[in-house]
């Protein structure tokens, strides 16, 4: 029987207790079948189980109770020493009790005496947990009544925190994110990458915006509405505040007044699977993770993202989960479909007028994939060739909006510029 199965004493004799009329009746032989029997639900020794059936089967109760071994003096001397060091947990605390109380007494902050000090050094661990249960450590740490308690963000409070269905079939409800390009100095103003992916189609809006204010989240958001050919039904970000402000939250309600905004739960990054798999399939395989923060890094990175939508939406086949099997309770395998690229996923869905979707194909015709991927790669180079500055140099916000957004419609406006070569 492993340890996790085994009976406590209280529920080996309830046990035994339930047994004992039918032992008390049975023949030799029964009372044998029996013993065996329980020696093998308690864990037991035979003799053990035999003499408690014989004898009392419950359990004696204590006629005289242990009174407490240490007196108020050392639990006293322990709460002001706990309180002193701004009350440790007692693991930490017990070893330095002797010494503090030493140390108390000589600045005369504490009176002990000796037998104060020989309880203080044989007191357990356990009995100073206990000791110390009923204290309100919080009122009583460092800076708690001065400091403020930090503000929550009223704004999350108000959108549901759930996941979008992996089955979702409706194309429309999109998850989003941000990703940084600090490497790993995140001091001064850098780029970032607002993308958004469609959970039924995988098809992604990517937009390079400098810093993360509510006014280039805005500008940048405004360019991916501009290019995506799905109305938007969802918007499911994490909790970051750069997406929950009034500023971006009245944004959203000007532009699509029935949009539904929920949110990932804290620290469940699979919540937002979709666009966490894209932002390393698709932002660090190309981009990587190295410091951007110089107007000419977003210029570059804006065409690098203009093309990489175009092969990602045009080209790229995209598995999607339509099952999952489950092995237990936890683990299970999963069934993906046959991988397409999320245009045609998107004809599928017929979600899109006969014009746009001509529209659509007629532009993927158009494109000569080998040499997208050379522009691609000789941007990407471009890119890297360009050295940080480390906020040496202070970009001007507004020199990197957009100037020709169409504020007043959301439409699809992949216009080709010119076929390819």
């Amino acid at each position: 029987m492993s340890e996790k199965d085994e009976m406590t004493i209280d529920e080996r004799r309830k046990y035994l207790h339930k047994m004992w009329g039918r032992y008390r009746d049975a023949s030799k032989q029964e009372k044998s079948n029996m013993l065996d029997d329980m020696e093998h639900v308690t864990g037991m020794n035979r003799k053990s189980i035999i003499r408690i059936l014989n004898g009392r089967l419950s359990r004696k109760k204590r006629t005289n109770e242990r009174g407490p071994t240490y007196g108020t003096d050392v639990i006293n001397a322990a709460r002001i020493i706990s309180q002193v060091l701004d009350h440790p947990c007692a693991e930490r605390l017990q070893p330095s009790l002797v010494f503090m109380a030493k140390h108390l007494r000589n600045h005369r902050q504490l009176f002990v005496d000796e037998n104060t000090l020989e309880g203080l050094e044989s007191i357990s661990i356990s009995t100073l947990k206990r000791s110390l249960a009923n204290i309100n450590k919080s009122a009583e740490k460092i800076g708690q009544k001065r400091f403020p308690k930090r503000k929550r963000n009223a704004f999350k409070e108000n959108y549901p925190m759930r996941r979008i269905p992996y089955d979702i079939p409706q194309p429309g409800h999109f998850e989003v994110d941000l990703v940084l390009h600090c490497d790993e100095d995140n001091a001064g103003e850098y780029i970032h990458t607002i993308q958004m992916v469609d959970v039924a189609t995988g098809w992604c809006g990517i937009q390079a915006v400098f810093g993360r204010s509510y006014r280039v989240m805005r500008d940048g958001f405004e360019q991916i509405l501009t290019n995506l050919p799905i109305p938007i039904i969802e918007i499911h970000p994490d909790n970051g505040n750069e997406f929950f402000n009034q500023h971006l939250l009245r944004f959203w309600k000007n532009e699509i007044p029935d949009l539904d905004i929920s949110r990932s739960r804290p620290y469940h990054k699979n919540d937002n699977r979709f666009v966490e798999e894209n932002n390393a399939s698709l932002i660090r395989a190309y981009i990587g993770h190295g410091r951007l923060d110089t107007l000419q890094h977003l210029m570059i990175i804006r065409e690098i993202y203009t093309d990489l939508m175009c092969y990602h939406n045009f080209f790229q086949p995209v598995m999607k989960t339509i099952q999952k099997n489950y092995i237990d309770e936890v683990h299970y395998r999963r069934v993906f479909d046959t991988a397409r690229p999320p245009l045609d996923r998107l004809a599928e869905t017929y979600v899109l007028t006969k014009d746009n979707l001509e529209m659509l194909m007629y532009m993927r015709d158009q494109v000569d994939i080998v040499a997208l991927r050379e522009r691609l790669e000789r941007n990407i180079t471009n890119l890297w060739r360009v050295k940080p500055t480390k906020n040496a140099t202070p970009v001007n916000i507004f020199d990197t909006l957009r100037k020709d957004v169409d504020k007043a419609s959301v439409t699809l406006s992949f216009e080709p510029k010119e076929p390819v070569r």
